[in-house]
This record gives structure tokens, sequence and C-alpha cells, in this order.
């Protein structure tokens, strides 16, 4: 590791733990030539998980995006920020374990369908009415009919 300050190559680690983020690793460093110490944060190159789009575009996995789908779907329900928060790690888990490069927005969209039918029912409801675009009356019931069975 090259120092920021004189630009020496030669740095020694002097100290190492877990960052507080626990995804990655914290050196204290100290240089071999000035004696001045400084901070490296080393963390796991992941390649970015590519989301397919309903009509075939491809972008890359934001979990924002589900936060927003989730918080919409629990607005003024009994459902604290913590639990929204637990349940889109989860979701991000459940992706991320599949181990693929590319996953289509339906399959995260069903997991976070179940997900919330665990959670509450009025935001499943309205989550799945959103994400399986209801056209009538009648194929919103239908839902309801497989959730109430």
């Amino acid at each position: 590791m090259k120092c920021p300050f004189c630009s020496h190559e030669n740095t020694r680690v002097i100290d190492s733990r877990p960052a507080d983020d626990n995804n990655s690793i914290r050196r204290r460093r100290v240089c071999d030539e000035c004696g001045k110490r400084f901070t490296t944060y080393e963390k796991v190159e992941t390649i970015p998980l590519i989301v397919i789009k309903k009509d075939d575009n491809r972008e890359t996995f934001d979990r924002t995006k589900i936060e927003a789908g989730v918080l919409r779907a629990c607005h003024k329900r009994p459902i604290s920020a913590n639990q929204i928060r637990e349940l889109v790690d989860e979701v991000e888990n459940e992706i991320f374990a599949m181990e693929e490069k590319e996953i289509p927005s339906r399959v995260i969209g069903e997991i976070v369908m179940n997900k919330l039918k665990n959670l509450e029912a009025v935001a499943y409801v309205r989550f799945a009415s959103v994400y399986r675009e209801f056209k009538d009356i009648g194929t919103f019931m239908d839902e309801l009919k497989k959730f109430l069975e």
C-alpha cells in the first residue's frame, strides 16, 4: 500500500478489525519511510446484480426501489420502520443467495409479496395490486381469494 503522505511503497499493517458496517475490514497502517499513520478499508469486490425489467431492459439492482415499494404498501399501517428494514434485508439476502448475475424483476416482486404476506395483509394486497397491475375488480378479488385460502 502506497503512503498517501510521502508516496513511499512500503507500509505496514499495525491493527486490523471489522469496520462498523461489518462488511469490510479496517486496517491501521504506518509508513516505513515517514512514520505517519493512516487507515484503509478492505471490502470484497462484487459483480453488480442486473435486474431484467418487464420490458426486457436491464438495470443494476437498487435496494432503494424495493424499500420505496414496501414503504408505499405499508403507508399508514401498524408496521415499524425496523420491520420494513428487516423485510428488505431478507429480500436482498434471498436475492443474493441465488448467486445469479441477472434476475427478472418479477422474481423480486414475488419474493417481496411472500414476505409481505407474512407481515401484514393490507400491505400485501396493496403491493400485489400495483405489482400485478390489476385491471379490474375481478382480478383483485381473485388475488384476495388466494390470500384468504
